[in-house]
């Protein structure tokens, strides 16, 4: 997965913003399902950037809605 910036996300559209956190849900999703049945991941660290990249595009989110309400 390739990390995101802030600034990468801030260009992208809501719409595209939405499918990417869908897709980094789906990512955990997987990630924790893979470990939990015992397999493992190649990169048991996956699961931080994962969260890390959730948390930016919803930080992101939430500033643009306050800016926008003000």
């Amino acid at each position: 997965m390739v990390r995101l910036t802030a600034k990468d996300i801030r260009k992208l559209t809501p719409s595209e913003r939405q499918k990417k956190l869908d897709e980094l849900y789906n990512e955990m999703s997987r990630i924790r399902i893979e470990s939990a049945t015992g397999g493992g991941t190649q990169n048991p660290y996956k699961i931080r950037g994962v969260k890390k990249a959730i948390a930016r595009i919803l930080t992101i989110q939430h500033q643009e809605e306050l800016e926008a309400s003000e």
